[in-house]
Protein backbone atom coordinates (compact mmCIF):
# COMPACT_ATOMS: atom_id res chain seq x y z
CA UNK A 1 0.00 0.00 0.00
CA UNK A 2 1.52 3.60 -0.98
CA UNK A 3 2.10 5.66 1.79
CA UNK A 4 0.80 9.27 2.84
CA UNK A 5 3.21 11.64 2.22
CA UNK A 6 3.25 14.20 5.24
CA UNK A 7 5.45 17.16 5.50
CA UNK A 8 6.60 17.97 9.54
CA UNK A 9 7.46 21.40 9.95
CA UNK A 10 8.98 22.19 13.54
CA UNK A 11 9.72 25.91 15.18
CA UNK A 12 9.60 27.58 18.15
CA UNK A 13 7.08 30.09 16.35
CA UNK A 14 7.95 33.27 18.01
CA UNK A 15 6.19 34.08 15.87
CA UNK A 16 6.01 32.09 13.27
CA UNK A 17 5.79 34.41 9.89
CA UNK A 18 5.00 34.29 6.45
CA UNK A 19 8.58 32.72 5.20
CA UNK A 20 7.22 29.60 7.43
CA UNK A 21 4.09 29.58 5.49
CA UNK A 22 5.75 29.80 2.08
CA UNK A 23 8.33 27.13 2.61
CA UNK A 24 5.52 24.86 3.72
CA UNK A 25 3.39 25.73 0.57
CA UNK A 26 6.27 24.97 -2.01
CA UNK A 27 6.92 21.95 0.08
CA UNK A 28 3.71 20.56 0.05
CA UNK A 29 3.44 21.30 -4.21
CA UNK A 30 7.27 20.32 -5.03
CA UNK A 31 6.92 17.44 -3.04
CA UNK A 32 3.52 16.37 -3.70
CA UNK A 33 2.85 16.02 0.36
CA UNK A 34 -1.10 15.40 1.28
CA UNK A 35 -0.40 17.50 4.27
CA UNK A 36 1.55 19.52 6.11
CA UNK A 37 1.94 19.10 10.36
CA UNK A 38 2.98 22.24 12.50
CA UNK A 39 4.54 21.46 15.45
CA UNK A 40 5.64 24.28 18.01
CA UNK A 41 8.60 23.50 19.79
CA UNK A 42 7.88 22.92 23.97
CA UNK A 43 11.26 23.38 25.82
CA UNK A 44 13.82 23.53 22.46
CA UNK A 45 17.39 22.01 24.41
CA UNK A 46 19.58 24.92 22.64
CA UNK A 47 16.89 27.77 24.15
CA UNK A 48 16.27 28.93 27.97
CA UNK A 49 12.56 28.70 28.60
CA UNK A 50 13.29 32.81 29.30
CA UNK A 51 14.28 33.45 25.81
CA UNK A 52 11.10 32.47 24.11
CA UNK A 53 7.64 33.38 24.99
CA UNK A 54 4.94 31.25 26.41
CA UNK A 55 3.84 27.81 24.71
CA UNK A 56 0.44 29.07 24.62
CA UNK A 57 0.92 32.19 22.45
CA UNK A 58 2.71 30.33 20.50
CA UNK A 59 0.27 27.74 19.47
CA UNK A 60 -2.24 30.57 19.55
CA UNK A 61 -0.66 32.60 16.73
CA UNK A 62 0.24 28.77 14.84
CA UNK A 63 -3.61 28.26 14.71
CA UNK A 64 -4.24 31.79 13.59
CA UNK A 65 -1.40 31.41 10.72
CA UNK A 66 -2.72 28.50 9.51
CA UNK A 67 -6.27 28.72 9.53
CA UNK A 68 -6.62 29.50 6.24
CA UNK A 69 -4.95 27.03 4.38
CA UNK A 70 -7.24 23.54 4.46
CA UNK A 71 -3.53 21.34 4.04
CA UNK A 72 -2.23 22.96 7.08
CA UNK A 73 -2.75 21.06 10.38
CA UNK A 74 -1.50 21.50 13.96
CA UNK A 75 0.09 19.02 16.50
CA UNK A 76 0.77 19.90 20.24
CA UNK A 77 2.50 16.59 21.04
CA UNK A 78 6.18 18.80 21.62
CA UNK A 79 4.34 21.17 23.96
CA UNK A 80 2.36 18.31 25.77
CA UNK A 81 5.69 16.22 26.50
CA UNK A 82 7.87 17.55 29.23
CA UNK A 83 10.88 18.17 29.68
CA UNK A 84 13.34 19.08 26.51
CA UNK A 85 11.93 18.12 23.17
CA UNK A 86 13.70 16.56 20.20
CA UNK A 87 12.74 15.91 16.59
CA UNK A 88 13.84 12.46 17.32
CA UNK A 89 11.50 11.45 19.82
CA UNK A 90 8.62 13.28 17.83
CA UNK A 91 9.58 11.73 14.44
CA UNK A 92 9.53 7.87 16.14
CA UNK A 93 5.91 8.88 17.64
CA UNK A 94 4.78 9.61 14.74
CA UNK A 95 5.90 6.73 12.91
CA UNK A 96 4.43 4.46 15.55
CA UNK A 97 0.96 6.25 15.48
CA UNK A 98 0.48 6.47 11.77
CA UNK A 99 2.39 3.79 10.22
CA UNK A 100 0.83 4.49 6.94
CA UNK A 101 2.07 7.63 6.77
CA UNK A 102 5.78 8.91 5.41
CA UNK A 103 7.29 11.31 7.03
CA UNK A 104 9.30 14.29 5.37
CA UNK A 105 10.88 17.00 7.53
CA UNK A 106 11.14 20.42 6.57
CA UNK A 107 14.05 22.65 6.99
CA UNK A 108 15.74 25.39 6.70
CA UNK A 109 19.49 25.25 5.11
CA UNK A 110 21.23 27.04 8.16
CA UNK A 111 19.48 24.01 10.31
CA UNK A 112 20.82 21.49 8.25
CA UNK A 113 23.97 22.56 7.69
CA UNK A 114 24.17 22.20 11.84
CA UNK A 115 22.27 18.81 11.71
CA UNK A 116 25.21 17.16 13.42
CA UNK A 117 24.29 19.21 16.65
CA UNK A 118 21.35 16.86 16.96
CA UNK A 119 20.03 14.53 19.39
CA UNK A 120 21.05 10.68 17.37
CA UNK A 121 20.91 12.50 14.16
CA UNK A 122 22.54 9.85 12.22
CA UNK A 123 19.50 7.91 13.19
CA UNK A 124 17.43 10.47 12.56
CA UNK A 125 18.21 11.01 8.96
CA UNK A 126 17.87 7.07 8.20
CA UNK A 127 14.05 7.27 9.69
CA UNK A 128 13.10 9.86 7.59
CA UNK A 129 13.22 12.23 4.49
CA UNK A 130 14.40 15.78 4.97
CA UNK A 131 13.58 19.03 2.81
CA UNK A 132 16.06 21.67 2.55
CA UNK A 133 15.45 24.75 1.61
CA UNK A 134 18.22 27.34 0.80
CA UNK A 135 18.17 30.38 2.72
CA UNK A 136 19.57 34.11 1.59
CA UNK A 137 21.55 34.88 4.55
CA UNK A 138 23.84 31.27 3.71
CA UNK A 139 26.93 30.88 2.17
CA UNK A 140 25.99 28.14 -0.54
CA UNK A 141 29.14 26.24 -0.62
CA UNK A 142 28.82 25.29 2.87
CA UNK A 143 25.74 24.12 2.42
CA UNK A 144 26.41 22.22 -0.82
CA UNK A 145 28.98 20.47 0.67
CA UNK A 146 26.71 19.21 3.28
CA UNK A 147 24.55 17.74 1.48
CA UNK A 148 26.67 16.17 -1.11
CA UNK A 149 28.56 14.56 2.29
CA UNK A 150 25.08 13.53 3.91
CA UNK A 151 23.82 12.75 0.53
CA UNK A 152 26.10 9.76 -0.22
CA UNK A 153 25.16 8.25 3.26
CA UNK A 154 21.96 8.53 3.18
CA UNK A 155 20.71 7.92 -0.15
CA UNK A 156 17.19 9.16 -1.42
CA UNK A 157 16.29 10.90 1.57
CA UNK A 158 17.43 14.53 1.80
CA UNK A 159 16.18 16.92 -1.07
CA UNK A 160 17.02 20.56 -2.13
CA UNK A 161 14.12 22.66 -2.33
CA UNK A 162 13.41 25.32 -4.82
CA UNK A 163 11.55 28.02 -3.08
CA UNK A 164 11.76 31.92 -3.20
CA UNK A 165 14.77 33.17 -0.93
CA UNK A 166 12.78 34.73 2.07
CA UNK A 167 14.59 37.06 4.10
CA UNK A 168 12.55 36.67 6.99
CA UNK A 169 13.35 35.64 10.91
CA UNK A 170 11.44 35.37 14.20
CA UNK A 171 14.59 37.27 15.72
CA UNK A 172 13.89 40.47 13.60
CA UNK A 173 9.78 40.40 13.96
CA UNK A 174 10.81 40.30 17.61
CA UNK A 175 13.54 43.19 17.13
CA UNK A 176 10.90 45.50 14.92
CA UNK A 177 8.13 45.23 17.38
CA UNK A 178 10.43 46.08 19.97
CA UNK A 179 11.15 49.07 18.07
CA UNK A 180 8.18 50.07 17.33
CA UNK A 181 8.38 49.39 13.27
CA UNK A 182 5.53 47.60 11.30
CA UNK A 183 5.75 44.07 10.58
CA UNK A 184 2.97 44.25 8.23
CA UNK A 185 3.20 41.92 5.47
CA UNK A 186 5.88 39.58 7.65
CA UNK A 187 3.26 37.76 9.52
CA UNK A 188 -0.18 37.30 8.51
CA UNK A 189 -2.63 39.75 9.07
CA UNK A 190 -4.18 37.61 12.40
CA UNK A 191 -0.85 37.01 13.76
CA UNK A 192 -0.06 40.89 13.31
CA UNK A 193 -3.27 41.75 15.56
CA UNK A 194 -2.55 39.32 18.20
CA UNK A 195 0.65 40.34 18.80
CA UNK A 196 -0.70 43.67 19.08
CA UNK A 197 -3.68 43.14 21.38
CA UNK A 198 -0.87 40.69 23.68
CA UNK A 199 1.45 43.26 23.90
CA UNK A 200 4.13 40.38 22.72
CA UNK A 201 7.70 41.49 22.06
CA UNK A 202 7.25 44.84 23.77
Amino acid sequence: MKKMKVGIMGGTFDPIHNGHLILAEHSRIQFDLEQIIFIPTGKPPHKGEKDISSVNYRYDMTVLAISTNPYFSLSSIEIQREGATYTIDTIKYLQSKYRDKEFYFILGADSFCNIDKWKDYKELLSLCKFIVAKRPDLDSNKLESRFKELSRIYKDSIYLLETPLIDISSTSIRNRVKSELSIKYLVPESVELYIEKNKLYK
